[in-house]
């Protein structure tokens, strides 16, 4: 869908802005027979293999390991959600753009464009992926992750102000990517945020310098109160973690951002 219409737009149409897994089923499959049919998986499983008729059901178990999922046209109106998100990612690895005649089975790269074949694909499915359930999306790596929280797009997308790149700038990102790699674990999602709270554990002495004691404090007293990264009697426990997580996550994302900005006005700012 390249652009929402009327009923869309205005909201007048209950049924499209979000659609459940019948449905994205169906439109998946739609997009599959569409690259199927143009030979974009052809490079993979028949060049490669020197041979016609490669043994794509047995390549798929090994990478996916998970058994009746081809032909994908026929056994995908059966699948799991996880069945569904591993196929697209398995087919992301495997698509490739016709380019120009091919005539042999030699130096098939010279006729099929693996970069081009993925963007392609991953335009097309992220276009039903925004609009499946919360949302997701393709990622360039070809993993499939949860969109931020309406709103908090741009903090999530945000670069951080250049300040350590192996202790802060990687590995908030990292944080960012495993948050969003959790889409139903929330021992990941908790991860996620512990890693972002020893971010800021890392600056904890520049903070002290640049915000308020009872401030600093409070940074760190949520993590440690509610078993982010302790386990004690007195935490508090008894709250609903889905939410929780993900509200803590995105404070403590913003946080680092305005830390970071606020050592670097003072740095700035000493004679």
């Amino acid at each position: 869908m390249s652009r929402k219409y009327y009923s869309h737009r205005t909201g007048k149409n209950p049924d499209a802005s979000r659609f459940d897994l019948p449905i994205f089923v169906k439109l998946f499959k739609a997009v599959y027979l569409e690259f199927l049919k143009n030979d974009y998986f052809y490079a993979k499983y028949e060049a490669v293999s020197g041979k016609l008729g490669a043994d794509i059901e047995a390549q798929m178990f090994l990478d996916i390991r998970k058994s009746d999922l081809y032909p994908i046209e026929e056994k995908c109106n059966n699948y799991s959600e996880d069945d569904l998100f591993d196929v697209i990612e398995f087919l992301y690895d495997c698509v490739s753009k016709h380019i120009h005649g091919y005539d042999g089975w030699d130096d098939y790269e010279d006729y099929y464009d693996t970069l081009a074949g993925q963007q392609e694909f991953r335009e097309r499915i992220n276009q039903l992926l925004c609009d499946y359930r919360e949302g997701y999306e393709l990622s360039e790596n070809g993993e499939i992750l949860e969109f931020p929280e309406q709103g908090l797009e741009e903090l999530v997308l945000a670069e951080l102000p250049p300040y350590d790149p192996e202790n802060v700038e990687q590995r908030v990102q990292s944080a960012i990517l495993k948050f969003r790699r959790s889409r139903s674990s929330l021992d990941g999602k908790r991860d996620a945020v512990r890693d972002l709270v020893d971010v800021l554990e890392f600056l904890r002495p520049q903070i002290k310098k640049v915000v308020f004691k009872k401030d600093e404090d409070d940074l760190f007293n949520i993590a440690n109160n509610f078993g982010i990264r302790h386990h004690k009697d007195a935490q508090q426990q008894d709250y609903d973690k889905a939410i929780f997580y993900s509200w803590i996550f995105y404070y403590y994302l913003a946080s680092i951002h305005a830390c970071l900005k606020l050592i670097k006005k003072a740095k700035s700012q000493s004679p």
